[in-house]
């Protein structure tokens, strides 16, 4: 039987991270959100003020909403504080090892009956849920990036994921206004399993001189209807996120066609990670975005 959540503790107060702090503080919820320093936890919070009235603004929320929800959000350093939550969120890089020594460290201080979750986006739920003393606890929950503009959550059961885990989980998905989609644990489960072939696709019609970046882009955003070009969308998400998830699929599945575009993997060397570094397949320096290539 589900059982009833009330506290949410967040592990990585980045993009996703305050995201899902933001949707969750504002649906009711309880939120401890950690960071490995202090200073980021509170400027996570700082970032989701600044988003809550935005939304304030296009009439959206209420101010007493977002007071509300900004009250319920307490940032912390560590996981030392986590022994009162009923579900933990990690929400860490894409990085298995790291994933997997946070899960380590819940050991002894979360709950018995808290729910474990991972938003990773690509790496294996059964394999991460096997790292912790309770797979049967262990689910995973991925959000779409904007969290709180994206209406679509993914859940991907691991194998030894216990039906009641999923079903209070569903319930939580439920509760923050989202629209579930089950999915099987496979690499890159659904979304970025279509996605991100599609963006490496792109790079590799860039690689090969068949097309430039603004073309690239223009043709897919005016020929497919996609709101935004694979490219643009490549440096939205972060090109070191898009190469981790190809590795995974083509490691994953070993299949040729998942092959990481050498030029994404240059970009990704040359510390050339999209928005978050202000240069990926465009420059963001200026007044606008320029095409690098």
């Amino acid at each position: 039987m589900a059982f009833e959540i009330r506290k949410v503790g967040i592990i990585g107060a980045g993009q996703m991270g305050n995201g899902i702090a933001h949707v969750a503080a504002l649906a009711g919820y309880d939120v401890i959100l950690s960071d490995q320093a202090l200073e980021r936890a509170q400027g996570a919070v700082a970032t989701i003020n600044g988003n809550l009235q935005r939304q304030v603004q296009k009439g959206t929320i209420t101010e007493e909403a977002r007071k509300t929800a900004l009250a319920r959000i307490v940032p912390v350093e560590g996981v030392e504080a986590f022994g009162d939550v009923d579900i933990v969120i990690e929400s860490a890089v894409e990085n298995e090892e790291l994933k997997r020594k946070i899960f380590a460290s819940l050991r002894g201080i979360a709950k018995p009956d808290a729910i474990l979750s991972t938003n990773t986006s690509s790496i294996p739920i059964t394999r991460l849920a096997a790292a912790t003393a309770r797979p049967g606890r262990f689910i995973g929950i991925h959000f779409m990036n904007p969290v709180p503009l994206m209406p679509l959550v993914e859940l991907i059961r691991g194998i030894a994921t216990d039906d009641d885990t999923f079903e209070t989980a569903r319930a939580f998905v439920q509760n923050l206004k989202k629209t579930v989609a089950v999915s099987e644990d496979f690499p890159a489960f659904i979304v970025n399993r279509i996605l991100l072939p599609m963006i490496n696709e792109a790079i590799y019609t860039l690689y090969e001189g068949v097309g430039t970046v603004e073309a690239i882009d223009t043709a897919m955003k005016l020929g497919a209807n996609h709101p935004m070009g694979p490219l643009q969308l490549a440096d939205f998400i972060g090109l070191d996120t898009c190469l981790a998830i190809m590795q995974v699929l083509h490691e994953g599945l070993a299949d040729s066609k998942y092959r990481p575009c050498p030029l994404l993997a240059k970009y990704v060397e040359a510390g050339w990670l999209g928005r978050k570094t202000n240069r990926g397949f465009y420059d963001y320096r200026g007044e606008k975005p320029v095409p690098t290539r």
